[in-house]
């Protein structure tokens, strides 16, 4: 049986919240109003607090995306990750993600972020496995709509069960790395669960399951490639 470490992405590998960085971005190119920049900020306190419905937030969200290239919107989303979101990887988690590597363990991203931010932050840690919320594509243009189950709360049970079942992973070995209380039932089932830099909401429920938790502090700035 194999090793898995299942790693969140916003507050976890990322010291902050990639929606309202991809908000700001798309603001600076005049792709957005300031109302889709309201919109989006109400659903990540929704997040937050966990009320968030992820189906109606998604769609509302993708609105602006429906029709629009998936070429250039992976294009875009690479200078986005460049410009402005690898400068929040957390080093202590980089150290980590390698770290598993090293051991010979199964290193996975498991994220209800999507794929175009996935990707460039994949290949830059060397994580070979995304499990991450996919968007619709027909025709190289985006529907608005994304294939289900979301990779989100229980959606993220179920893409991780399914990635066990193919590459007959132990749970019971494995670690989840995480900041928010939407991922409890996957920080359930894992014999490891790791808690980064908690919300309020998971730091209660962490002291009283005994999960290990992690305080982790700004430290230097990843290298900045040539």
């Amino acid at each position: 049986m194999a090793v898995a470490a299942f790693f969140d992405v916003d507050g976890t590998l990322l010291a902050k919240n990639s929606g309202p960085l991809y908000m700001k971005f798309l603001r600076r190119r005049g792709e957005i109003r300031r109302r889709d920049v309201v919109r989006t900020l109400y659903f990540y306190l929704r997040y937050r607090l966990n009320l968030l419905d992820i189906d109606r937030a998604l769609e509302r969200s993708s609105e602006w995306i429906r029709g629009r290239s998936e070429a250039d919107i992976a294009q875009h989303c690479r200078e986005w990750y460049r410009d402005m979101v690898r400068c929040h990887l957390q080093p202590e988690m980089v150290r980590r993600v390698h770290a598993h590597r090293a051991q010979g363990h199964l290193v996975a991203l498991l994220s209800s972020t999507t794929n175009y931010l996935a990707e460039p932050l994949a290949e830059e840690l060397g994580i070979e496995h995304l499990l991450v919320s996919r968007l619709v594509v027909r025709d190289g243009r985006f529907t608005g709509e994304a294939h289900k189950p979301i990779c989100f709360g229980d959606g993220k049970l179920y893409w991780a069960r399914r990635f066990a079942a193919e590459h007959q992973v132990d749970f019971a070995q494995s670690f989840f790395y995480t900041d928010s209380v939407t991922d409890v039932p996957m920080l359930e089932i894992v014999g490891n669960p790791q808690v980064v830099n908690p919300d309020p909401l998971l730091r209660r429920i962490a002291r009283q399951r005994g999960w290990q938790v992690m305080h982790l502090r700004p430290d230097a700035p990843i290298a900045q490639s040539a």
